[in-house]
């Protein structure tokens, strides 16, 4: 049973996805940092120096100071600032992810693929370019012209 959860954990898939989650994760954290420290504070003091993080409809009925305050009393709150600066967060890094891909799959088209093999004419079986005898079937393979 070791051996098989072995085999299974050193799998390239398994691998890749571990590092994919693990580097998306420190990405998260890169890209709400970046949101939250650059991006929200000029488009607060466009909307006159407001904080996103600050949107809350108070369900409790008194009166609290900031969002965060009516989360530290205990009060129930609708956060949909803190729900914007999260949509915004998400929609950055699903831009970013878009934008890599993207280039990755223009250097992938650039290395076209080498043809080395054709195919019998009589069994199908890819065969080398240069052979004049098929392997499989035997069969004598006609000239090149």
């Amino acid at each position: 049973m070791f051996a098989e959860f072995k085999a299974f954990i050193m799998r390239g898939n398994v691998l890749d996805l571990s590092v994919a989650v693990i580097m998306g994760t420190a990405f998260g954290g890169v890209v709400k940092t970046f949101t939250d420290a650059i991006l929200m504070p000029p488009i607060g003091l466009l909307l006159g120096k407001t904080d996103f993080s600050n949107f809350y409809i108070n369900l409790s009925g008194q009166n609290y100071a900031s969002y965060s305050a009516a989360k530290a009393a205990g009060a129930a709150v609708i956060g949909f600032g803190v729900f914007a600066n999260t949509l915004i967060n998400f929609i950055i890094i699903s831009f970013s992810i878009f934008l890599m891909l993207q280039a990755v799959k223009r250097l992938q088209k650039t290395q076209p693929v080498a043809v080395t093999t054709k195919p019998c004419p009589y069994c199908i079986t890819d065969i080398p370019l240069e052979a004049t005898r098929c392997p499989h079937c035997t069969s004598t393979l006609p000239e090149k012209t």
